[in-house]
């Protein structure tokens, strides 16, 4: 059987905890040790973790493992997507790319930014919102600041109506959709209106960096 604590990439194995043949018991420190080594391989070697990050990685490694009593306990919903906010510059994008590597046996969701995803409406009409509303496994990314959508002089909520169609998604087929956003609670609903941050709600569990957070890429 195949040992799904342990990972192999470029000749590298990297132990992510220990497995009993059905369940593995993740270590964390082993999982900081690899989430480090893999941003290098993503993102280049100036990557590093902070270790004012690690509260937020550590309750976003017990969602992706889907350890159920340690999400409880910090108010996750392990049937919801994640949506991650925060600062500009948090690091928000680089831990939605980098933490679904931690389980290569889930299905790995695609990291799209929002704003080409309106680019795409304005050039293609309403067969982006069905391709990105009915099916797949997608991370939104930067949520909330892209442009609205004009389409054969028609304007259009492409992400509002998206958000809608992935809420049809999660209660019919359990498709959980993920995203980044830089906007609070109060600026998603004036930005996407209450039927749509109604849904929100059910699509997802909030997940907050410090608003006084540093911009890393400083």
């Amino acid at each position: 059987m195949e040992n799904p604590s342990k990972i192999v990439e470029g000749g590298v194995e990297h132990v992510l905890g220990s497995f009993d043949g059905k369940k593995v018991i993740y270590d964390f420190p082993k999982i900081l040790a690899y989430l480090n080594a893999k941003g290098k391989q993503l993102f280049g070697n100036e990557f590093r973790i902070f270790e004012e990050d690690h509260a937020i990685i550590y309750k976003l490694s017990n969602y992706y493992i889907r350890d159920a009593e340690s999400c409880e306990k910090a108010g996750i919903d392990i049937h919801k997507g994640i949506l991650l906010s925060g600062p500009v510059g948090c690091g928000k994008t680089c831990l939605m790319k980098l933490l679904r590597y931690i389980v290569p046996h889930q299905r790995i969701y695609e990291v799209i930014p929002s704003r080409n995803i309106t680019f795409a409406f304005n050039h293609i009409g309403y067969k982006v919102i069905e391709d990105y509303g009915n099916q797949g496994f997608f991370c939104f990314d930067d949520l909330g600041v892209e442009p609205f959508g004009r389409h054969y002089g028609k304007d259009c909520n492409v992400l509002g109506e998206i958000l809608i169609s992935r809420h049809e998604l999660l209660l019919n087929h359990k498709v959980l959709t993920h995203a980044t956003t830089n906007l609070n609670a109060e600026e998603m609903e004036e930005r996407y209106g209450n039927r749509v941050r109604s849904r929100m709600r059910q699509l997802f569990n909030l997940v907050a960096f410090d608003s006084k957070m540093v911009d890393k890429r400083k």
